[in-house]
Order: C-alpha cells, then sequence, then structure tokens
C-alpha cells in the first residue's frame, strides 16, 4: 500500500465517523495543576466496545470487498481488539473468527460473543496463536487483520486525534499509551498532517519496555517475561510490528517509561477527578506526564485514554 496522505486521512475519517462514536473531550483545573500544562484527555472510553480500536476495526473491514466479507474476518486477540473486530464484522454483516489463549477470561469471551464474534480457543502462546489462524484461514478464506500492525487499522486509529485536533486545534503535544503500536501510529500520523506545532509521544510501563528500546536500537526488540513480573497495564504487553514500527520511528518524538506505582497512581487520579473508568493501560499516558514535568510544563497536551474495559475486581485488589 502506498504511504498515507492527508487527503487519505480524511477519506478514512469520512469512511467511519458515522459507525463509531465521537468521544468526549475532558479537562481538570487540578490535574493541569499538578502537571504544570494544560491537559485535554481524550476518553476512548466512551468509544463504541468500550476502547480506540473499535476505529480500526471499522476502517479495515470497511475497506474490504463484498466478496471478502462473505468469507469473514479473522484475529487473534484476548482483548480489546477481539470485542473490536466483532462488533466491527456484524455492522458489516460479516462473519468474525476470533482466536483466544484458553486462558481468557470468561468476562472477555462473553464479551466477544455479545459482539457476534465466534471464538475459537487455542494454547497462550503467540505460535498457537498463529498457527491457528493460518489454520482458519486455509478453511475459510476469511480475511486476517492483524490487532496492530495492520495499515488500515492504523489509519482508523488516526481518528481519535483528529477529532481532538479538531477540537483543540493548537495542541503541542499528543502523549498516547504504547503498546503493539496501532495506537501511537495513528496518532503520530494525525499529528503530522492535522496539527499545526504539535508534537506525538508515547507512553510505556518500565517493565515492559520494548517500544522504548526498539526506538533507541532503531530495530523491534520483545518483552521479557521476568520472574512473572507483568505489568499492571496488561493493553501494553505485546509488541511492535513491521508496519508501525517505521510510521513509529519516522514521527515520533519520545517514549517515555513509568514505573508501575506511578501508572496506579495516575489511574487513581483518573478515578477520582475525571469521575471516568479507564484501563490501566490508559493511566500510563497521565502517569509519564506527571513524572516528566520537564517536557510537558506549560505545553497544551492531548491525553489519549485508550479504552475502559476493565474486571474491576483485579484493580480493587491493587489498591
Amino acid at each position: 500500500m502506498a504511504e498515507i496522505t492527508e487527503s487519505g486521512l480524511v477519506e478514512v475519517f469520512d469512511r467511519v465517523q458515522a459507525l463509531v462514536h465521537k468521544t468526549p473531550v475532558l479537562t481538570s483545573r487540578l490535574l493541569d495543576e499538578m502537571a504544570g500544562s494544560t491537559l485535554f484527555f481524550k476518553c476512548e472510553n466512551f468509544q463504541r466496545m468500550g476502547a480506540f480500536k473499535m476505529r480500526g476495526a471499522t476502517n479495515a473491514v470497511q475497506r474490504l470487498s463484498k466478496e471478502q466479507l462473505k468469507k469473514g474476518v479473522l484475529t487473534h486477540s484476548s482483548g480489546n481488539f477481539a470485542q473490536a473486530l466483532s462488533l466491527a464484522a456484524k455492522q458489516a454483516g460479516a462473519k468474525a473468527y476470533i482466536v483466544m489463549p484458553d486462558s481468557a477470561p470468561m468476562v472477555k469471551r462473553s464479551a466477544v460473543r455479545s459482539y457476534g464474534g465466534e471464538i475459537i480457543l487455542c494454547e497462550s502462546t503467540i505460535e498457537a496463536r498463529e498457527r491457528k489462524c493460518r489454520q482458519i484461514e486455509i478453511e475459510t478464506g476469511a480475511t486476517f487483520i492483524h490487532p496492530s500492525d495492520n495499515l488500515d487499522v492504523i489509519y482508523g486509529n488516526a481518528t481519535a486525534t483528529i477529532e481532538l485536533l479538531q477540537e483543540q486545534p493548537d495542541l503541542e503535544i499528543v502523549i498516547t499509551p504504547v503498546g503493539g503500536g496501532g495506537l501511537i501510529a495513528g496518532t503520530a500520523l494525525a499529528v503530522h498532517f492535522f496539527g499545526k506545532s504539535c508534537i506525538t509521544i508515547g507512553a510505556e510501563p518500565a517493565i515492559a519496555d520494548d517500544a522504548y528500546r526498539s526506538f533507541i536500537s532503531g530495530k523491534i526488540e520483545t518483552n521479557v517475561n521476568v520472574n512473572g513480573n507483568q505489568t499492571v497495564a496488561d493493553g501494553l504487553r505485546t509488541n511492535l510490528g513491521k508496519h508501525n514500527f517505521p510510521i513509529i520511528r519516522k514521527y515520533v518524538n519520545q517514549i517515555i517509561r513509568v514505573e508501575e506505582a506511578e501508572i496506579l497512581s495516575a489511574l487513581r487520579l483518573i478515578y477520582e477527578r475525571l469521575k471516568i473508568v479507564v484501563e490501566p493501560s490508559s493511566a500510563v499516558a497521565l502517569a509519564a506526564v506527571l513524572n516528566s514535568p520537564q517536557v510537558f510544563k506549560g505545553k497544551k497536551t492531548g491525553v489519549i485514554l485508550s479504552g475502559g474495559n476493565i474486571d474491576l475486581r483485579e484493580i480493587l485488589k491493587r489498591f
């Protein structure tokens, strides 16, 4: 696919806007004072199915031909993209095959089924997921759509920041969590084409800092689970891909790492001050703003809150 242009992103925006929610932007004077910055929170936790991933899934599905839609779509995911693709396929009249690890919680399986997705379980390894997807692809002819390393998904994700910049055109920074790279790549493209004097910054857990290390080394790095030490921001445990990494290297200014205590502190602030429910992954962006005041001081900053699908019982155990 040719490199995306400003007009190409406008076409994407026009394609998906009737099928996704225009999410609200919230502010807090207290959080502004704490950060030394003027913050604008783009609340993708209010998106359809509860996360920004609805945008990328919708664009990818809408780009398919009628013949492709007849055969359905396919992905592997245990999280938000499983739900997003199921719903995007449903509204396009297509079948969605969702490969999930057998360790996936019942609440996540139920959510996928509620949106019409057909779940196929496999072992809890990326190799098993990919192997099962290849099998289903051969058997059904379904089109595989990667959760984050698919250009149509990336371009769809960009629409969240396009909306934010339409509302706040003078933003100087947009910061977003970094997991598989689909959100920050789309954000960076939107900032590049629609921002004025604006830069993109990523935020990542220090114990899952593959994107930070990739950014430094110039090649895709992976995470190693040391002694079961996993970040509370479970949506950010995935690695960058061959399609989003070049975009990130070209258009992202820097990636900031944050500690687990900082993530939980930021999560509590969002709950208490913005009065909204978000995933720990979303709080990583605010945590980076608060722990790096020298970067954000005096700046008008857009903060992408990526989603709000949580298991409240698990979160409460952390506090």
